[in-house]
C-alpha cells in the first residue's frame, strides 16, 4: 500500500485512481502523516426477491418437447 504526499497526490490523481481501479489502496499523506485511504468502491448488493413475476409470465406445456426436424437441423447448421 504506497504512502503518498498530498502535494504528489494532486498531481497524479488520474494514476491513483486507476492503481485503485487495479485493486490496490493509496494513503494520501499530509505532513508525514496518513490522513487518508483511497479505495475502490463496491457495487451496492443487489436484493433479488423471488416471485415477483408470479401471475405475469407463462411456460406452453410442450417447452420442453423435441424441436420439428427442419429446425433442429438449421440449431445444427445443416
Amino acid at each position: 500500500m504506497p504512502i503518498i504526499d498530498i502535494a504528489v497526490a494532486q498531481n497524479q490523481l488520474p494514476g491513483l485512481l486507476e492503481a485503485v481501479r487495479r485493486g490496490e489502496e493509496v494513503v494520501i499523506s499530509q505532513g508525514g502523516e496518513p490522513v487518508a485511504q483511497l479505495v475502490a468502491l463496491r457495487p451496492p448488493k443487489v436484493v433479488r426477491r423471488l416471485g415477483t413475476m408470479k401471475g405475469k409470465i407463462w411456460i406452453a406445456d410442450d417447452f420442453d418437447a423435441p424441436l420439428p426436424d427442419d429446425i433442429q437441423a438449421a440449431f445444427e447448421g445443416k
